[in-house]
């Protein structure tokens, strides 16, 4: 397999997991899990009634009361927080279920008000929670019903509720609520990275030469996002952490949701900042490798690593819808013809790039026509309750000119490696 079949192929795999994550639309799905518990049935029912006394047992839950005047409707509040760093809230209406077996419990519920995201987020989300008695003490049975627009937000829903039955029994045996699952920890992101480098590896080629490059494009990944992740904490995220998707990338989380569009902004355009302060680094060490100051072997190394910081950063900043240079620009400039027109002069300097390293014009376009199609199926946004906070005119300068210096840097550092390997 040539490298070009590769690196098709690379995108075609890519391209189908997004659209498989993301859009592939799966209409109305529900999500069923039951799990038996060795206590009876109506202290597993205090727990689970959302207005029972030990409602909140759950340790991401602060409270869950009902309200004296508004009849089968509960608030609950969590430790998840709000742009606003207060803990966020919603509204549950109970509503009771018609058919439970006898000296068994259940209820369908229903979230009326969010104070993190829009109601209408949750227009087609229903769930019902049933307690049955069993021999041993009493089966949990859980639905979830909800439409959906790709497979991610489903699986995620799926290991909540895992997790969530797990908590619960380590509550019932010790009185206390933990945290589960361990995907989160850095030993096993690090195994997935580990995992990501080893699968991106036939495509360099299964030899050493193959094997430096898949681990080059995973630290440049890593890399990146840990630029995002120092944005949340800079931002006064109280915690972040990083998720390695084989074959994707990687994904940082912040601690809340964003409060203003200087935030979203800034925090996108950071994983391209942050990598750029290496390439002047990168360059410095070439010219002391080649000066003999440094093993002249690792010039090689250094002009390739510096050559997939480079690409990688750049394609992330294209005006795409879900790339990081199309969430800056959308920040940046409000109405749509600001956004196309501020779009066209950052692909039309992109390709300037491509141009100049001696790209051929039909592989150019054709990558933008596949960058353009992966664009639309990253999925749409979640509309948050808040309407965010408008930059100021220094704010949206600020960025604008970091835009730009991260296109420009990592720009010439494709032109400077280019030039030393080819």
């Amino acid at each position: 397999m040539t490298a070009l079949q590769s690196a098709i192929l690379l995108l075609v795999i890519n391209f189908g997991l997004l659209w498989l994550l993301m859009r592939a639309p799966l209409g109305r799905r529900t999500i069923r899990l039951s799990r038996p518990y060795q206590c009876a049935p109506d202290i597993l029912w205090k727990a689970m009634n959302p207005a029972g006394p030990d409602a909140s047992w759950h340790h991401s839950v602060i409270s869950s009361r009902a309200l004296a005047d508004r009849g089968g409707v509960v608030e609950q509040t969590y430790r998840h927080l709000d742009k606003n760093g207060s803990p966020s809230r919603r509204l549950i209406a109970l509503e009771p279920l018609p058919c439970v077996a006898r000296n068994g419990h259940g209820f369908q519920s229903r979230i009326i008000d969010d104070s993190t995201l829009d109601p209408t987020f949750w227009n087609h989300y229903r769930e019902r929670r049933i307690i049955r008695p069993t021999p041993e003490g009493a089966m949990l049975e859980i639905e979830q019903t909800d439409r959906y627009r790709g497979l991610a937000f489903l699986l995620f829903r799926y290991f909540v509720l895992r997790r969530e039955m797990q908590a619960l029994d380590g509550w019932l045996k010790t009185g206390e609520s933990l945290p589960q699952g361990y995907f989160e920890l850095p030993l096993v992101q690090g195994g997935l990275a580990v995992l990501s480098t080893l699968l991106l590896w036939p495509f360099f080629g299964l030899n050493a030469g193959g094997l430096m490059l898949s681990t080059f494009l995973t630290l440049v990944i890593a890399l990146h996002e840990l630029g995002h992740m120092a944005a949340y904490r800079m931002f006064g995220h109280a915690s972040v952490r990083m998720i390695f998707v084989p074959f994707l990338g990687g994904i940082a989380i912040g601690g809340r949701p964003y409060r203003s569009l200087f935030e979203v902004a800034t925090c996108a355009l950071m994983g391209a900042g942050m990598s750029a302060f290496l390439v002047p680094i990168l360059a410095v060490a070439t010219q002391l490798s080649e000066a003999g100051l440094l093993p002249f072997a690792s010039r090689a190394p250094l002009l390739v690593f510096m050559l997939i910081l480079g690409a990688f950063n750049l394609l992330n900043l294209l005006p795409m819808h879900r790339f990081d240079g199309g969430q800056v620009l959308r920040q940046i400039f409000r109405t749509r013809r600001s956004q196309i027109a501020a779009s066209f002069v950052v692909t039309v300097c992109i390709l300037g790039i491509g141009f100049e390293i001696g790209l051929p014009a039909k592989m150019l376009t054709a990558g933008l026509l596949v960058f353009t199609l992966v664009s639309l199926v990253s999925g749409g946004s979640v509309k948050p309750r808040q309407m965010l906070e408008e930059m100021k005119d220094g704010e949206s300068m600020l960025v604008a000119f970091g835009l730009y210096a991260a296109i420009a840097v990592h720009g010439y550092a494709i032109i400077f490696a280019t030039e030393k390997l080819f």
